[in-house]
């Protein structure tokens, strides 16, 4: 499973929580989960679990202070591309995908930094085990 896959999951699951159309978990919860509560409970469970995945990975691998470093270098990308004309922040629907498309880079370079860091060093990561 290389880089692409971890990072369009991790897209997949931010935007399935959150996106500007109408196709998203929340705003079906806000219009339709009264109506089924299970589901939204079942569904609101498995979003969840995968934001554990990520977020516990992400953590463990590059901590907090690496991905509010990654978050930087995104955010220095976006204003060179707004210096240079080449983006345009007038579409609040388009601003939304870009931070959905941040955060998502910062969850699949955490969950892919392991194997970078053992490609450049040589050196895997393990899970500390207590006896």
């Amino acid at each position: 499973m290389g880089f692409m896959t971890r990072w369009l999951c991790a897209f997949l699951l931010l935007a399935a929580t959150f996106n500007p159309t109408e196709y998203n978990y929340t705003n079906w919860v806000m219009d339709y989960g009264g109506a089924n509560l299970s589901i939204a409970v079942l569904l609101g469970l498995l979003l969840l679990i995968g934001y554990i995945i990520y977020l516990r990975a992400t953590l463990r691998s590059i901590g907090a202070f690496g991905m509010l470093l990654v978050l930087a270098v995104v955010g220095a990308a976006l204003w060179v591309l707004y210096d240079l004309q080449v983006l345009r922040l007038d579409n609040s629907s388009f601003n939304v995908w870009l931070a959905l498309g941040a955060l998502s880079l910062v969850l699949g370079i955490g969950l892919s930094w392991s194997h970078v860091r053992r490609a450049l060093s040589g050196q895997a990561d393990i899970d500390d085990v207590d006896e």
